[in-house]
């Protein structure tokens, strides 16, 4: 039976963004999913991940977070009846942000679900001290065992596996993840790097295969200008796609982005290069076979060293 609830309990989890986190929320879905086997289980998340996670295993039922204006008082009281009149007993919210605790009051004056997250007042708050300070894997945790969960299995990553588009990538390739956050410069391996460890790569019979999003086209497009023979499937992969590419890649190598992540947990030998713009002891992607690679200012990295790193992690040496 699930921890403190009636049988067949509506359940709420609140996941919105960015990638990096929602990946890292899988073994949270997981573990909510294996504690209330029989609840109807709805995840509260923006369009990209809802379209991406309808296939996953944990969820009933996916809503798509509007994420009304301030103002837009029309937006705020239709949120609040579709809450409301879901009846849900508990709500897991594993975003635990300003946006996702302020949900908390749509449910005033009552009657409220049990809520596990930061919300003022909600019945089950993650109250350790040190929860900005701890791992995003470790934090979460921490919340759920505070909310009464105490079974955290590996997450069944198979729904993953049935939606992947082939490439059909003769030979041996590694994954190139050039790009990164626009607003965010300094976590970002210069360019011309990223093309000269291709050529190391294309030395030893390696494929480099770019990828990322539209916004990302300017740094692969001169990546592959510079660097022949490289693969450019830029824009051209979904989420899906990535995880079934990292399966069968010999390394990836890649800045501090949710990508990343997603390649991590596919296994693939995987390099994420920090400037200390992020701490890679709070948000870095965790595994066996990951590998980071931490310089003040990613512009002193040289591509050498990062080659060394990716002999070592990919088992190219």
């Amino acid at each position: 039976m699930s921890p403190g609830l009636a049988p067949s309990p509506r359940i709420l989890v609140i996941k919105l963004a960015a990638l990096g986190d929602v990946v890292q929320a899988f073994g949270p879905f997981q573990a909510i999913r294996d504690a209330h086997p029989d609840a109807h289980i709805t995840l509260l998340t923006t369009k990209i991940y809802a379209d991406f996670l309808k296939s996953a295993p944990w969820f009933d039922d996916i809503w798509v977070d509007t994420r009304p204006k301030a103002l837009a008082v029309g937006a705020w009281i239709a949120l609040r009846k579709r809450l409301m009149d879901a009846e849900f007993s508990r709500v897991y919210d594993v975003q635990t942000s300003d946006r996702s605790s302020g949900y908390h009051r749509l449910f005033w004056p009552g009657p409220r679900p049990e809520w596990s997250g930061i919300a003022r007042g909600c019945s089950h708050p993650h109250t350790n001290p040190n929860r900005d300070h701890m791992h995003t894997l470790d934090r979460q945790r921490d919340q759920l065992q505070m909310a009464g969960l105490t079974n955290f299995p590996e997450a069944d990553l198979n729904w993953l596996q049935n939606n992947g588009t082939s490439f059909d990538i003769a030979g041996d390739y590694a994954l190139i993840v050039a790009g990164g956050s626009a607003d965010r410069p300094r976590k970002r391996w210069p360019v011309e790097r990223f093309a000269a460890l291709c050529q190391h790569l294309m030395a030893r019979g390696i494929t480099p295969v770019l990828i990322g999003g539209k916004a990302d086209q300017n740094a692969t497009a001169l990546i592959a200008k510079a660097t022949t023979g490289v693969r450019d499937l830029t824009d051209q992969t979904t989420l899906s796609d990535i995880y079934m590419l990292a399966r069968s890649a010999k390394v990836s190598v890649g800045n501090d982005t949710g990508p990343m992540h997603l390649i991590a947990k596919a296994g693939c030998a995987t390099v994420v290069l920090f400037s200390d713009d992020s701490n890679p002891s709070i948000c870095a992607p965790r595994g066996d076979t990951v590998c980071i690679e931490q310089e003040p200012d990613l512009i002193d990295l040289s591509e050498d060293r990062v080659w060394r790193v990716v002999q070592r992690c990919g088992g190219l040496s």
